[in-house]
Parts: C-alpha cells; structure tokens; sequence
C-alpha cells in the first residue's frame, strides 16, 4: 500500500524466521518451543546493542541455539522422568507449510535423524546444527558456547559419526508415501493382519509416546510378531475404527493422522526401507500434538 511504512527490523527477522525455528526444532524436537525460541530471539535481537550484531542472520541463528542450550538445561529433569518412550513433537507436511521448504532442504527431519541428535551431547548437537547445517563458522561457535575452535571441530566430527552410524537414508516419492501410509492406516485401524504382514518388515520397531498422559507401550515393540500382536489388540479395544484426517508425510517420512475414539489426534509416521516398514513412531502425548490440533482445526485442547 503507498505510504506504508516497512519495519526493517520485522523484515530481517522473517528472513531467517524459518532456519530459527528450523534450528531449535532439532535443538529441542519441539515445534511449539522451536516457535517461542525463535520470537524470543527476535525480541533480544531487537533491543541488542547494534555494534554487537554483525548480521541479524548469524546473531539471531547464534542467539536461538543459546536459547536452546539454556531449555535443554531446564527440561533435563523432565526428560529423564519420562513416562516410556520419548519421541519430538510431529511436523505434519503439506504443499503451503511456511516451512516445508527449508525443512527439508539439505537436511532431513525424519524421526530417526531427530532422535540420533537428541543422543548427541547438547554441545555437539549446537555445533553440528550451527556449523554443517546454518553454515556458522567455528570461531563464532567457539565463542558462544565458550570452547576453543579445535574443541568444536571435535564436537562436530563425533556429531557426523553418530549421525552417519544411526540415521537411516531411503527416499520414498510422494505418491509412494500417500499410498503406504494409506495401506498402513487402513491395515492397522481393521487389525488386518494378513495386510499389517505385507508390509511390516521382520525385524520392525514401534515407539509409541503417550507422555504418561494417555495409554502407550512403555517399552518400545521389536520384531514382527509382536508387531501383529500390538495392532491387532488395539483394534479388538477401539469402540469404533478412527477417522483418518491426513496421509501423506510428517517429518519427510510417510505418515498420516487419526482423530481416536477418544476425540483427540493421533500421528503415525513410518520409516521404510525396501519397500518394507522396519519403524513405527506413533506420537499420542497430546501436549505434543497442539501443532496438529491447529492444522487441523476444530479440534479438542
């Protein structure tokens, strides 16, 4: 409009709004913390002395990642008294998602990669997620996180061998995505065993996060039999099948969401190889799960 006046400051920000939120979601593997880590390092960024910022990209990148370190210290004690598995919040894709884009730009954000990164040290994940994935050069990380240069070279190549020992790399196209993940939902939902065995592979695991909130497995569920056990019981309790409301990907991985017969959502997100399903990340904890009930619209807090 003429005469509007542009904030150049709001400008800056929503620049790199994505890559903050990008990076503290793999910090944390919370989406809602991601967003609030991002704003509040838009507000310091705001009121930082000028001559202490050398581009508001790095300064805000290098401030998200401190805010970062100083969550992950303060939900320490949460983490380690979590009820069974522990699993980060889903990002559920579409074609308009902000920040799909970047999100799966040069790194992925599978369940898999997350999790391998939540075993890192808080140090080397900062410097892994600064240096290999945001470019920052390693004397600025050095002087954030209060090392020596040589001492962050060494956090991230330990980072790089964890993640190239335990992160699993298999591309599946989108149409192939929909369809396992709409084969699977329907298999599971009816607890079709013969179908669940075509595409479960044998040496399959189940995570399932209920965060102590709502019922889950406390212990994670391996091998194929035990597998056909686990579906085919929750489908014998369900009063009725649940509601599928998206198939397609969450975390770059095939997936979809349910509305359970209890009224609130569900995310089931699939790591495959070979065409087989070897991993299932069933996220049922609803304080995970505000993200999805805000796509989604309409549906119970």
């Amino acid at each position: 409009m003429q005469g509007e006046t542009i904030n150049p400051d709001l400008e800056s920000f929503t620049a790199v709004r994505t890559e903050l939120i990008g990076l503290a979601y793999r910090m944390t593997g919370s989406l809602a913390q991601a967003e609030d880590i991002a704003q509040d390092a838009f507000l310091r960024w705001r009121t930082a002395p000028r001559e202490q910022i050398e581009t508001p990209r790095s300064y805000l990148l290098k401030t998200a990642a401190r805010l970062s370190l100083d969550y992950l210290k303060s939900a320490r004690v949460r983490r380690e008294a979590y009820v069974g598995p522990w699993l980060p919040e889903p990002l559920v894709e579409d074609e308009e998602a902000p920040q799909q884009a970047a999100y799966r730009r040069a790194q992925d954000v599978s369940v898999a990669m997350l999790l391998t990164l939540q075993r890192l040290t808080p140090a080397e994940r900062a410097v892994f997620i600064l240096h290999d994935l945001f470019d920052t050069p390693f004397p600025e990380i050095a002087a954030l996180l209060h090392r020596t240069e040589a001492s962050c070279r060494k956090l991230a190549s330990r980072a790089r061998a964890h993640l190239e020992e335990e992160t699993p790399r298999h591309e599946v196209d989108d149409a192939e995505a929909t369809r396992i993940a709409t084969a699977f939902h329907a298999a599971s939902a009816a607890g079709d065993l013969a179908a669940l065995q075509n595409l479960l592979a044998a040496d399959a695991i189940i995570h399932t996060d209920g965060g102590g909130i709502r019922p889950a497995a406390l212990n994670l569920i391996e091998g194929l039999e035990k597998a056909l056990r686990f579906f085919s019981g929750i489908a014998r309790k369900r009063p009725r099948p649940p509601e599928l409301l998206h198939a397609g990907r969450i975390n770059g991985l095939p997936g979809f969401v349910t509305l359970e017969y209890d009224g609130l959502p569900q995310t089931t997100t699939l790591e495959v190889q070979g065409g087989l399903v070897t991993a299932v990340y069933i996220v049922r904890n609803p304080e995970k799960l505000g993200t999805v009930r805000r796509r989604f619209g309409g549906l119970p807090a």
